[in-house]
């Protein structure tokens, strides 16, 4: 009769849907730092890019993380502002498509597509941050992600660079530190977190 009663262990890391929902979450992050990191690589090795390959490179890199954000916002429906996550990802994607669909954009054009793109994905952490602040932690290496991909995003558009090689430099500096720190927020969840959590 008392196995009737029995409850599964809510720390159960099988189980707990707490920690399953901070498993996806790391596993999203790792997936865009590492993207992140190597086209931010790739940009400070190789600044004499020619402004078709940057645009092929970013177009990629846009789309990836885009699709990982739009991904994860579709698989946690349940969570508030669920779509924010989806908006942003769609975002990515759509600057992507139009930086491999034209990879011949003149400079100007691709840094403010560049810019537009780091604002918009900024915000969207920004406000993950704030809406998950309660958690504690390591949330706010989120927020700082947000406030650096804002500040990128502002600096382009306020002086759109008329070079490839600037943009390059820029971009590269601006990726690797990027996924620096959503490699680090990703080692540092926990499951207290939980599977509210939108990046």
């Amino acid at each position: 009769m008392d196995a009737k009663h029995t409850t599964p262990a809510t720390d159960d890391p099988v189980t707990d849907p707490l920690a399953a929902g901070v498993n996806a979450l790391r596993t999203t992050l790792v997936l865009r730092a590492v993207l992140a990191v190597a086209i931010g690589v790739v940009a400070l090795l190789l600044p004499g890019l020619t402004l078709l390959a940057l645009a092929l490179a970013f177009g990629i890199y846009a789309i990836l993380d885009g699709v990982a954000r739009g991904v994860d916002a579709v698989r946690h429906r349940g969570r508030s502002r669920w779509w924010l996550g989806l908006v942003s990802g769609l975002v990515g994607v759509a600057a992507g498509i139009i930086a491999l669909i034209w990879p011949g954009l003149t400079a100007v054009i691709l840094a403010t597509l560049v810019g537009v793109w780091a604002i918009v994905t900024g915000v969207g952490e920004v406000v993950a941050t704030i809406r998950l602040r309660r958690a504690g932690g390591t949330i706010w290496l989120m927020g700082l992600a947000g406030v650096l991909s804002v500040i990128a995003g502002i600096l382009i558009l306020i002086r759109p660079l008329d070079a490839a090689i600037g943009l390059a430099i820029l971009l590269g500096v601006f990726t690797v530190i990027y996924g620096v720190v959503l490699a680090a927020l990703a080692v540092t969840l926990r499951p207290s977190i939980g599977s509210a959590a939108v990046v």
